[in-house]
């Protein structure tokens, strides 16, 4: 199996961040289907649109040489969700990003975890300064999540699409 050369490893207590492998396609498109996804354009429900996003989440590697961690459970290797820096063409600005795609991630505090660590990251080796969540109107627990981790609401911010969405500004280096 050919894999992403010379990503990054991110460890944290419970998780280990990795760049997307195939092996987690099944996981991804069972969420990416679901109307989990609702929240990211979802549920993608038209041959091949999961598969289409899934490799643009692999193809941001290549292309960017840094892009959304699978994060997955430390003891098991499973698969839990997506998070990390996010800066496709025509974004107005870099974005940390996050998706768990299981319902039984939720409410164990993953995505907190995993969004602290690559924040830093982002911070640390990407040399980001600042960094923005583009969170559509209506995802309470996204927008929780952001406020959780010392974001606050730009409302003057641009943001991506034609679509209204909430832009959560993140706190950055030393300070956050």
């Amino acid at each position: 199996m050919i894999r992403l050369a010379d990503t990054p490893l991110i460890a944290t207590e419970r998780l280990v961040l990795r760049a997307p492998q195939a092996g987690d396609w099944p996981a991804w498109r069972d969420f990416a289907t679901s109307e989990r996804a609702r929240w990211i354009g979802g549920p993608m429900v038209e041959p091949g649109q999961a598969w289409r996003a899934f490799g643009h989440i692999v193809g941001h590697w290549v292309l960017r040489g840094f892009g959304s961690f699978v994060v997955t459970d430390r003891d098991s290797g499973a698969p839990l969700g997506s998070v990390g820096p996010w800066f496709p063409d025509g974004w107005p600005e870099h974005e940390l990003g996050w998706t768990l795609w299981t319902a039984e991630a939720e409410g164990r505090g993953i995505a907190h975890e995993a969004a602290l660590a690559t924040r830093d990251f982002a911070a640390r080796e990407l040399g980001w300064t600042s960094a923005v969540s583009y969170i559509l109107p209506g995802n309470t627990r996204s927008a929780a999540l952001a406020e959780r981790l010392g974001a606050q609401r730009d409302p003057d911010a641009a943001h991506p699409g034609k679509e209204p969405c909430l832009v959560y500004r993140h706190p950055m280096g030393a300070a956050a």
